[in-house]
């Protein structure tokens, strides 16, 4: 009874864990993004561009999206989304595969 009660504290301490870490990454991409971004805009501005070209420059922008990919596996992660190998998938398999163990060891048997 006390071994599946710190298995609960462990599975819970360590879901914690992983939604701090997700939002601690969510917050500094936020904010490292948000300097970044002001920060080329200026640049760009400085280096005689007019507002409208440096907003809607792509290297503006080129850091926050590819880091947005990552930081959208890592919720996809966190949060247990999979549209391609998702809970229902894998009993699916798991069944094929039992019921192709079972058929093969039925004709196994009717051949001896």
């Amino acid at each position: 009874m006390e071994t599946n009660r710190n298995d609960k504290r462990t599975k819970a301490r360590n879901r914690v864990a992983q939604l701090k870490g997700f939002y601690i990454h969510a917050l500094v991409y936020v904010l490292v993004n948000l300097f970044i971004v002001v920060a080329s805009i200026i640049g760009q501005m400085n280096a005689g561009e007019s507002f409208n070209e440096a907003l809607f420059n792509f290297g503006t922008f080129a850091t926050p999206v590819f880091w947005g990919i990552g930081l959208a596996f890592h919720a996809a992660k966190t949060f247990g989304y999979s549209p391609f190998f998702s809970k229902d998938w894998e009993e699916r398999q798991i069944k094929k595969y039992m019921e192709d163990d079972r058929r093969e060891a039925e004709k196994f048997s009717k051949s001896k």
